[in-house]
């Protein structure tokens, strides 16, 4: 797939699991829609588009995602409490 522009409304999040990897997120709110797209260096392999009725969930999602996280961090520190 052909290098698209960086996005105008959204932002790009670099990978730090493989060199030249990043997600790009970028707003489309004419089409009530947020797209997702994995890039490595200047190919896109892949992308999903996400309805904007669809983002509450996704957002949860990864919200959870971030909760456990944090908690298994805190265990790995000895921090748990109970």
């Amino acid at each position: 797939m052909r290098v698209s522009p960086i996005p105008r409304r959204g932002d790009i999040v670099v990978g730090r699991d493989a060199r030249g990897r990043a997600l790009r997120v970028s707003s489309h709110p004419e089409q009530n829609r947020v797209v997702l797209s994995i890039w490595q260096d200047d190919t896109c392999v892949g992308t999903v588009r996400v309805s904007g009725q669809d983002l509450p969930e996704l957002l949860r999602s990864l919200s959870q995602a971030l909760v456990d996280l944090d908690q298994a961090s805190r265990h790995d520190l000895g921090l748990d409490v109970g």
